[in-house]
């Protein structure tokens, strides 16, 4: 039997484009796919799974949104609508178009939304996300994005906000909106907010096969270059950051001679190409990643390149998150005291206050300070804070090697 929770998190994303792009209309589309999985939970335990599990929720979504379109069929204009709409009788299941997501993107990152919408609406129709993940991935109340989603969708339809790919002269206005919500899906499937699993693969390669469209589609944009670098940079490494029982390996203990050199090789190419185009903050985001993907070993990393690119990436986002990860370097380069001292320059930050990160940095640095006894408060925590399991359990490992080795 599938795993219809798997699935969801693979295939709600692309029906919902393929469906909105058929019917027009964004809402209609997350109604019919809902159905269709719903539908899903009923028969297939007793027919069986079919063929093509991804077609057959988009089949199924496809009909249910004629279906509402045909009983609409009486108001005035919604026959014809009905009618242009109506499958062939013999038509085999659909499979989505290709860019169908991408296009679903652009339209989520209309300027005419609130910039705060475009990526939680990018991550709910194009991901998949319930609520409650993009909640904790934008570390805010659920009903302060459950109204956010339900404004932005709301404002899609009354503007009749087109579902396409905008003009060439369109494009960069909405070039950073997209690049955000390309790197936030890849980031949610990375390092999962919640769930059983650490990683999310689905995600993750839906992010960089979205990296590669934007790229194809703006080859002179040097961030579309840096942010699908910095991916393949980062992904290069997915493969070895779980045990085979889905255990979160921590980058120091992974075996560098397992990690994907084609991709290394690849995302090392698209970080020269955008860096010699010009500078932003997935190029210095890009410069980390690469800077751990050349080092051969965990203790030749190059830590001060690691804090630089950080100070860079400081001067274009003051996100507190990037600030916790530039104390971790920090104490890499200029010994576990230090970090400690730039992390409690961050600590404080009211956008931190419903995240874990914080605490667990702590925990780390406290650790290798030899600091014990404080590292036991802070990774027990740490432990009670951590959403997801896999996080969760890693952090569980380390409390247990602090315990023991004191």
């Amino acid at each position: 039997m599938t795993d219809l929770a798997a699935l969801y998190r693979v295939e709600f994303g692309r029906a919902l484009a393929t469906v909105a792009r058929l019917v027009g209309d964004i809402g209609l589309a997350e109604d019919a796919v809902q159905e269709a999985f719903a539908d899903a939970l009923r028969s297939w335990p007793e027919r069986g799974t079919p063929r093509n599990p991804g077609a057959w929720i988009t089949t199924v979504a496809r009909n249910r949104a004629l279906d509402r379109l045909r009983r609409e069929s009486a108001r005035e204009g919604k026959e014809s609508d009905a009618v242009l709409l109506a499958p062939p009788v013999e038509e085999p299941e659909m499979t989505p178009v290709a860019d169908d997501q991408l296009r679903m993107i652009f339209t989520c990152c209309h300027p005419a939304l609130a910039p705060e919408s475009r990526v939680a609406l990018t991550l709910r129709l194009v991901c998949g996300l319930r609520t409650a993940e993009i909640a904790r991935a934008f570390l805010q109340p659920e009903h302060t994005v459950a109204n956010r989603l339900t404004r932005a969708k709301a404002k899609i339809r009354q503007a009749n906000i087109p579902l396409r790919v905008p003009p060439a002269h369109l494009l960069p206005e909405r070039t950073p909106a997209v690049l955000a919500c390309i790197y936030l899906v890849f980031a949610e499937g990375y390092f999962a907010t919640d769930g059983p699993e650490a990683v999310r693969d689905e995600l993750c390669d839906e992010a960089i096969r979205l990296g590669r469209l934007l790229v194809a589609l703006l080859p002179d944009e040097p961030e579309a270059a840096a942010l699908l670098a910095l991916m393949l940079l980062d992904d290069s490494r997915r493969a070895q950051r779980r045990t085979p029982s889905g255990e979160l390996v921590p980058l120091e203990e992974q075996d560098r001679s397992a990690w994907n050199r084609a991709a290394i090789r690849e995302g090392l190419q698209y970080l020269v190409s955008a860096a010699e185009r010009g500078r932003g903050p997935y190029l210095a985001q890009a410069r980390i990643a690469g800077a751990h993907a050349v080092a051969p070993s965990w203790e030749a990393t190059d830590w001060a390149a690691v804090v630089d690119a950080y100070d860079e990436l400081a001067t274009w986002s003051r996100s507190p998150a990037v600030l916790v990860n530039r104390a971790l370097a920090v104490g890499f380069r200029d010994g576990f005291a230090a970090g400690l001292a730039a992390l409690d320059e961050v600590a404080d930050h009211p956008r931190l206050a419903g995240s874990n990160q914080v605490t667990a940095t702590r925990a780390d640095l406290l650790r290798r300070a030899g600091r014990t006894a404080e590292a036991e408060i802070a990774y027990r925590a740490a432990v009670a804070g951590a959403a997801n399991e896999q996080a969760r359990a890693f952090l569980q490992r380390r409390l247990d090697e602090v315990i023991t080795g004191r």
